[in-house]
């Protein structure tokens, strides 16, 4: 009963933490009131990385989705073009809104790593053995290189979706004022390059998202 207070208490001040915080904006003040209950910025880099690596994953189902609603556009046999540019636009809709999500989860990972790193080589200057000052340095390093290369694995994928959006924008918008077959035989030219596209998202998010679930085994404690 004693832990269950105890764990209920602190998840309590944890959350008030958390609000005022997030009322103030400041991403120092949340980090420092985390710390106090026991969340290091270790912590919340592996939480974010895992947030991002999630919105991936998600972005990839999306927009294997917006394909999907795509080809069944292309290869329409009825009349009723205006729904199904109503369906292929809250695909692109839904796809934009991933891909902004995405990158929204990489801009808090980089913000935890900055915090972490900093104070990390900031603490090396308080060793007063040499040999574990060099021992942290190496760790930082070799977490540092890890990092980085998850990174950039992360926009490599953030940027594969890029052009993808920039096609269905497109695709979209023509449809919008083209609602006739001859528009949809247009579309059709267009199909082939854009999932030649959207093979080389997924490749670069499966490849973004392995890098991410090794840099989170090797991490954590």
């Amino acid at each position: 009963m004693a832990r269950h207070l105890k764990l209920l208490q602190k998840t309590i001040i944890w959350l008030a933490v958390v609000l005022m915080v997030l009322a103030g904006g400041c991403s120092k003040a949340y980090y420092g009131a985390m710390e106090k209950v026991g969340i290091h910025k270790r912590d919340i880099l592996v939480d974010r990385v895992e947030s991002a690596r999630d919105a991936q994953s998600e972005a990839q189902h999306q927009f294997k989705s917006a394909l999907d609603q795509f080809g069944a556009v292309i290869n329409i046999e009825n009349s009723d073009l205006k729904q199904a540019y109503e369906k292929l636009k809250a695909e692109y809709e839904d796809s934009r809104d991933a891909a902004e999500k995405v990158s929204a989860r990489i801009e808090k990972v980089e913000d935890v790593a900055a915090a972490l790193f900093k104070e990390w080589t900031d603490e090396l200057k308080l060793y007063k053995s040499a040999e574990l000052r060099r021992s942290s340095q190496r760790k930082l390093n070799e977490t540092r290189t890890r990092y980085r290369r998850m990174l950039a694995s992360m926009h490599r994928a953030e940027k594969s979706m890029e052009p993808v959006l920039r096609s269905f924008q497109d695709n979209v918008l023509f449809l919008k004022h083209n609602l006739n077959a001859q528009a949809i035989g247009s579309l059709r030219t267009e199909f082939s390059t854009l999932k030649g596209e959207i093979d080389g998202l997924i490749k670069s998010m499966n490849e973004a998202i392995q890098t991410s679930n090794q840099f989170i085994a090797e991490i954590k404690p």
